[in-house]
């Protein structure tokens, strides 16, 4: 073209229409308690996730991603809102910091979840927003309901298995999967004690070995000693963990073979979740759109198994129960990349509006990693703080080799004050060196002290009032499901648990557990 023709071709143009956008379909596929290091894409020995691996060959690994705040309701109204649990008032499980914060004279028409949560921020860039799950009703979290088009409540209070959850998926997919412009949040939660798979499916990891830090029988006799809810000898949390109509549970880990029951039942549970994955893949490939579909593989936090003495449950601010899986495959976007940045879950919002040429909210705690789901490129945190305020009240720092806990209300397990891992040689967290190491303890405690004045300084900017909320849970008498002190609502567990501990060989723990409590046991300091 000679440049006269190609100077008015220019000049042409401008007066043509600018391009379309191209369609966005994003799905966002949360698995209740899956922590990722039980995935194949995360180094797991055990073939638990052919799917998602897949997924992830096209896509992005994030890992070392966290929930900010542990566990369910907490996790998932960090995600929605954007923000910290201390900020959006949200960091408990029961009580006053179950609901968030009051605004009062800062609320407009409409509350900041209507107006700047995530979902409502897809809405107002055209996006349809669907959900398939019933955790709004679980938790009565409404506000997580916030910003979405259609609610699909599979009705059974978190209880459903796959099998339930499937239905309405297919028939979702079925009627709008093959448009343009939505997001679908589909909430899977086999992987969440107790688990539920049907005995029908098998058992496809009984011929293979358990990880090797459980395959220990000294690990076992020392955990079956422990106090605490969900220690091996509790899995039911105050009680046995046997649960009538689901046979993959068990009464107590006390050998290696009680040790390969529990394993299994929840390796299993994972990879039956896989197997529904699969299905939406292979239903988006057939409606041609797979390659221009968004799919993020998440969870709302982990689970410890063994971790700290615990076992399926979600109870603490470490690894075990924060460490979430992060899987990006973004159209467009890197494919086959690892990610090794650290990275909280209130980081994607932002990460996903800028991924769709958007801003992110002024209110949002969150960082973009955007360019890292483009190119590849490290766009991570230097620390992190991580909190848990349903079944103990702590806080810990994860920083370069370093995980640093620290202790508020310890849930009934005996924790000290102060703990301290290095997850490069001890990654599961059996090895407390607080002790041999107090210079790591105080750059730990700077860090969480520097993070908390941030956020105190944010509060008194921006909220109603400028109350920690981690200090109302303990006011008003503990983690709701480690209670200290009961009310006229909910009783304390510890009086019942401590006979249970008596009668079942753990009387130095009870006599321990009652030193600790006296105060709200008897009244006397």
């Amino acid at each position: 073209m000679r440049n006269r023709d190609l100077a008015d071709s220019r000049v042409d143009n401008l007066d043509a229409p600018p391009p379309e956008p191209a369609p966005m379909r994003i799905l966002y596929i949360d698995i209740d308690s899956c922590r990722p290091d039980h995935l194949g894409c995360y180094g797991y020995h055990r073939d638990t996730s052919p799917a998602m691996d897949a997924v992830a060959r096209d896509g992005l690994v994030c890992r070392n991603t966290y929930t900010s705040d542990a566990p369910c309701l907490p996790s998932r109204t960090a995600f929605y809102s954007g923000r910290f649990g201390i900020r959006s008032g949200v960091v408990g499980h029961g009580h006053t910091a179950a609901e968030p914060r009051r605004f009062g004279l800062q609320r407009g028409f409409r509350d900041p979840f209507g107006e700047q949560g995530l979902a409502s921020q897809l809405q107002a860039a055209g996006l349809h927003t669907a959900m398939v799950s019933p955790f709004g009703q679980r938790h009565s979290a409404h506000w997580f309901y916030a910003g979405f088009h259609e609610i699909h409540n599979t009705g059974m209070n978190g209880n459903e298995s796959a099998e339930h959850v499937m239905p309405v998926v297919r028939k979702w997919l079925e009627d709008r999967g093959g448009g343009d412009d939505w997001y679908l949040h589909v909430n899977f939660w086999d992987p969440h004690t107790p688990y539920r798979v049907p005995a029908s499916y098998g058992d496809p990891f009984g011929d293979e070995p358990l990880p090797p830090h459980l395959d220990d029988e000294d690990l076992i006799c020392r955990h079956l000693s422990k106090t605490g809810p969900h220690s091996a000898g509790d899995l039911g949390m105050y009680g046995g963990g046997q649960v009538e109509g689901h046979p993959r549970t068990v009464e107590a880990i006390k050998d290696k073979a009680s040790m390969r029951n529990w394993i299994d039942g929840y390796d299993t549970a994972i990879r039956y979740v896989d197997d529904q994955i699969r299905w939406i893949v292979d239903r988006l490939k057939e409606l041609g759109i797979y390659e221009d579909t968004a799919i993020i593989i998440s969870a709302d936090h982990g689970e410890n198994q063994g971790e700290l003495g615990i076992y399926g449950e979600h109870g603490t601010a470490d690894v075990a129960t924060c460490r979430i899986p992060m899987i990006i495959k973004w159209p467009g976007g890197v494919r086959g990349e690892v990610d090794d940045a650290l990275h909280y879950n209130v980081d994607f919002a932002p990460t996903l509006v800028e991924l769709m040429g958007r801003e992110p909210c002024p209110i949002w705690d969150g960082q973009s990693y955007a360019q890292t789901v483009r190119s590849g490129a490290s766009d991570g945190r230097e620390d992190l703080v991580i909190s848990q305020n349903c079944h103990v009240c702590q806080r810990s720092v994860r920083w370069d080799r370093w995980l640093y806990m620290r202790t508020y209300h310890d849930g009934f397990h005996l924790f000290p004050r102060e703990m301290l891992f290095d997850l490069a040689q001890d990654p599961h967290e059996q090895n407390d060196i607080a002790g041999s190491h107090p210079e790591i303890c105080r750059e730990g405690a700077w860090r969480l002290m520097r993070w908390h004045d941030e956020q105190m300084l944010k509060m008194s900017r921006t909220c109603g009032d400028s109350t920690d909320p981690m200090w109302t849970v303990i006011r008003e008498g503990g983690p709701f499901h480690a209670l200290h002190e009961g009310s006229r609502y909910r009783q304390s567990p510890l009086p019942g648990y401590l006979a249970r501990l008596e009668a079942s060989g753990r009387a130095e723990g009870a006599r321990k557990l009652r030193a600790r409590y006296r105060e709200f046991l008897t009244g006397d300091a």
